[in-house]
């Protein structure tokens, strides 16, 4: 029996009764005689919930009659109508503009809503709900790709009260697309901010206030030269191995593959830390490979603290993460660097955050041992040139960076709330869990 049945006041119709409906077969080739144009493709579709003309289309050619049946114009519904699986298909975006010279290409279908009967972003939204891409799902046809018929779309059940409150609740699901949009690109304005932040704090560093130094051409005498450059005249330029034998700290190896091994993991236990594990600076528990507390008493050299760094030594070389409290007393896993130094001489966050910069990056790539696989040993590592401020500078550094993480997280957190808002609307408002309300003047007519 279907969860969803149709609301009071509804109807439902075939999407061939409130729609004309075309597959398109206008290619990406180019073609002498005919004439150019701007193609909206596959993955314009897919990736997009809304066709503007912000996306990036492909330039193509195409015939007098394929431009005649196939341009594309403001209030278009478009569809994927094929995909490598038949649970990801169907995906819709409607047309919010007029966008000259813009063809529908191949791969597509075209729907263009009787505008009298269905409100365009209402019927995209409808297509896009679970109930219709469980329809799509089992009438896809196919064995390595899959794709639907003319008739899948002629025949596909549309819910519709009546086009009044088509109407609002299509505003409304726009308004929270728009916030989404707003919010996401807040996200990527301050993620731009936070890269050039980390190059002036990592070359210029923070004043005894906390405030960023002027820079060289404007101060002059608050800088030296030195092997990377002019740097701060209180920095100091070492290789990595020096100076952690300078503060009685050191590299090691993390274990061989002989000392731990697959069949030793186990469903609950002490955390192994494998270079796949490190992502952003962070280290992910959701899929970490675990062993017994007995196995783990054998490998107590390897057991990270905190202010420790964990590295990755083979494949992504990027990959570095401070350990905190929440991680300490897992293993150092094989495929791994451990870092091990006092929190007087180093700070930790500090190091992992412009050990993954570029101007670190460049020397670890240059110094990187193999060609099919990039790998790090203890000699490479402790190679590597570094500008050390005093570690007092460097935590101030850290705390510059971690207020704009801070930022980028609360705007993250707010995007997924928005997201699981969105969400849970359409399952009400689409489906008619929830009657939205017209005003006065607003007649539910349809």
């Amino acid at each position: 029996m279907s969860e969803w049945s149709l609301p009071d006041g509804w109807r439902s119709q075939s999407l061939g009764e409130i729609a004309d409906v075309v597959f398109s077969n206008v290619d990406k080739k180019t073609v002498a005689g005919e004439k150019p144009v701007l193609l909206c493709n596959y993955m314009d579709v897919y990736s997009n919930e809304y066709i503007t003309h912000k996306l990036n289309f492909m330039e193509a050619t195409a015939s007098a009659a394929e431009i005649a049946r196939f341009s594309v114009q403001e209030g278009d519904v478009i569809a994927t109508k094929d995909s490598e699986t038949p649970e990801d298909i169907g995906v819709p975006a409607v047309v919010v503009e007029d966008i000259p010279n813009l063809v529908c290409g191949y791969h597509l279908t075209q729907i263009k809503p009787h505008r009298d009967i269905v409100n365009p972003v209402f019927l995209s939204k409808q297509i896009a709900h679970d109930r219709i891409a469980r329809y799509f799902s089992r009438l896809a046809n196919g064995s390595t790709r899959y794709g639907l018929s003319t008739s899948s779309f002629d025949e596909m059940p549309v819910w519709l009260p009546g086009l009044s409150r088509q109407c609002k609740i299509a505003r409304i699901l726009t308004t929270l697309d728009e916030l989404i949009e707003y919010t996401e690109s807040l996200i990527a304005k301050y993620q731009v901010i936070k890269q050039g932040l980390m190059h002036d704090l990592f070359t210029r560093g923070v004043d005894e206030d906390g405030h960023l130094r002027s820079n060289y051409e404007d101060a002059p005498e608050l800088y030296k030269e030195s092997e990377l450059g002019w740097i701060p005249k209180e920095w100091e330029v070492s290789r990595l191995g020096r100076f952690l034998d300078a503060i009685g700290g050191y590299l090691q190896t993390g274990p061989f593959g002989s000392q731990l091994h697959a069949y030793e993991y186990v469903s609950d236990g002490v955390a192994v830390i494998m270079p796949q594990d490190i992502n952003e600076g962070v280290v992910g528990f959701a899929s970490i490979a675990r062993v017994t507390e007995e196995k783990a008493a054998t490998m107590a050299r390897h057991r990270v603290q905190a202010n420790d760094i964990v590295f990755s030594r083979r494949g992504d070389l990027s990959r570095a993460a401070a350990i905190t409290n929440t991680e300490a007393g897992a293993i150092c896993g094989t495929g791994c660097f451990l870092l091990r130094a006092p929190s007087d001489g180093l700070n930790s966050q500090w190091l992992a955050t412009i050990y993954s910069h570029e101007f670190v990056q460049k020397q670890v790539e240059a110094r990187a041992v193999g060609s099919t696989m990039p790998s790090l040993n203890n000699a490479v590592m402790a190679g590597l040139q570094i500008a050390f401020p005093e570690v007092e500078e460097q935590a101030a550094i850290v705390h510059c960076i971690a207020n704009l993480d801070a930022i980028i997280r609360q705007c993250g957190q707010h995007a997924s709330k928005l997201r699981l808002q969105k969400t849970g609307l359409m399952q009400d408002l689409l489906t008619g869990v929830v009657t939205v309300k017209l005003d006065d003047e607003e007649a539910d007519n349809g």
